[in-house]
């Protein structure tokens, strides 16, 4: 991160990051090129020509992500400059990825316009993002009311089992509600509610709950009296495994609890106890909810059942013909595999841009999750450190679930690919947290208000003493 030594206060120099916004201006037109250029190479390589809406569309994509950077040249000017590029690049790639899944000829059904529908959510997450980069600017806003959020946090993650209002729409898990003609995942907004109760409840409770109970093999245990938040999650978190049917969700609420928890308190106890109720919860659950068990068949021995594990084995298939190199936007087979345009959209990806391809987006994803980090490290205060961590952590584990999903390092979850899954509830939601996180980083960044040297020598032995003036520092940027 560059930085530049602006004049340097009595106790030693002030280092204040720079804004960068221009370098973001080049990297977000070079990140909307690139999603411009995949949907195109499906255009010729599928047809041989242009699509006959190439100005309106570009015009359409490049004006939603100018608008966006514009925002934040406005309103947080020492934001995180890598943040919007990275969330354009995998959100243009995810575009071109749907579109070309719509073009596979099905003459059984009309067809389709995935690719408008999630562009149209795209708009709606830009706007939601614009709205809260305008709106929120101070994240410490946030920090009010940790209790209340934390209740309509769980409320939401289990409203999916309310009768007559949760659904699974024929996908196994019960993870949607609808009304009327709509549906959306309420798990999208819990993770956003609940990260920030985790952070706000910490903030308060963390030096109690760094009270060491029991020394057992040199680690601190955590005192009996502090494991309540922990064990009403982890009720929690099984009873979305149980009764949703859901594990992706469950490990992943779960799992933000604790590291924050980790984070807060600075004691191994915490993630360890975490660890072993994960153990716990899904041996259980293995015993006793069929669709567990499902899971890690399909996990561990996907060629014993071919039938019930024909999604697994297509995007194996798929990503081994890709090989390294892929076999190029538009002449795969991606949508042999269930579910290619959501579930399974990275194993697409890998088919055609093959592993290489797939490696640049993990590596994109982790540029994600490094700037998340490095803002909490940079934040001045705890609340401010640990929604940013905990924010990128939703980013890193919900990306390692579903990435090791469906290359068969982990039991496939049924999460979804941040910014290039099918699904509004999803792309709404990861806006607004990239919103968040800039935010954050913006106060993280900005130079605050320094003591200049007092010039009066005579008043060093005097009891009385003046007061410093205090200005805000003006450095040098390249905007």
């Amino acid at each position: 991160m560059s930085n530049v030594t602006t004049a340097a206060p009595a106790d030693g120099d002030l280092f204040v990051y720079r804004r960068r916004r221009n370098v973001e201006l080049f990297m977000d037109l070079f990140a909307l090129a690139i999603g411009l250029a995949g949907w195109l190479l499906v255009e010729i390589n599928l047809f041989g020509r242009l699509p006959a809406n190439l100005p309106l569309l570009a015009a359409g994509w490049f004006g939603v992500g100018i608008a966006a950077h514009l925002v934040v040249r406005w309103r947080l000017p020492y934001a995180d400059p890598l943040l919007l590029p990275c969330v354009l690049l995998l959100n243009g790639l995810g575009l071109a990825m749907i579109h070309r899944i719509d073009q596979v000829p099905l003459p059984e059904k009309p067809a389709l316009h995935r690719a408008d529908t999630q562009m149209m959510w795209t708009v709606l997450g830009i706007v939601l993002f614009v709205v809260v980069v305008s709106w929120l600017r101070d994240h410490r806003r946030l920090q009010r009311f940790p209790y209340l959020l934390f209740l309509t946090g769980l409320v939401l993650l289990l409203l999916p089992l309310v009768p007559g209002l949760g659904t699974s729409q024929g996908m196994g898990a019960q993870i949607w509600i609808t009304i009327g003609p709509y549906s959306f995942q309420p798990a999208e907004i819990a993770k956003i509610v609940l990260a920030i109760a985790f952070a706000g409840y910490l903030t308060d409770h963390r030096e109690v709950l760094a009270l060491a109970g029991r020394r057992v093999l040199g680690i601190d245990f955590p005192r009996l009296r502090d494991l309540g938040p922990i064990i009403i999650m982890w009720l929690a978190s099984l009873a979305i495994l149980v009764f949703q049917n859901d594990l992706g969700s469950s490990m992943l609420f779960f799992g933000l609890f604790v590291v924050m928890l980790y984070v807060a308190t600075e004691k191994p106890g915490w993630p360890i106890l975490g660890l072993v109720m994960i153990g716990l919860g899904g041996t259980l659950a293995y015993h006793f909810a069929g669709h567990v068990k499902v899971r890690f068949d399909s996990w561990l021995r996907p060629f014993e059942n071919y039938e019930q594990n024909t999604q697994v084995i297509s995007a194996q298939f798929g990503l081994a013909w890709g090989g390294l190199t892929g076999r190029g936007w538009g002449l795969g087979r991606p949508a042999l595999t269930t579910f290619s345009y959501s579930d399974m959209i990275a194993t697409s990806l890998g088919e055609e841009i093959g592993i290489v391809g797939l490696m640049g987006i993990i590596m994109v994803y982790s540029i994600i999750v490094a700037r998340s980090l490095r803002a909490a490290l940079a934040s001045h205060e705890p609340f401010g450190k640990l929604l940013a961590c905990g924010l990128g952590f939703v980013f890193a584990l919900q990306v390692f679930a579903i990435i090791g999903g469906v290359t068969r390092v982990l039991p496939l979850t049924g999460l979804t690919t941040p910014f290039m899954s099918q699904g509004g509830s999803a792309m709404i939601s990861n806006w607004v947290i990239v919103g968040i996180l800039l935010v954050v980083s913006h106060q993280a960044r900005r130079p605050g208000p320094t003591e200049l040297p007092s010039t009066d020598a005579s008043f060093e032995n005097e009891d009385t003493l003046p007061i410093p003036v205090v200005r805000a520092d003006s450095p040098r940027g390249d905007a």
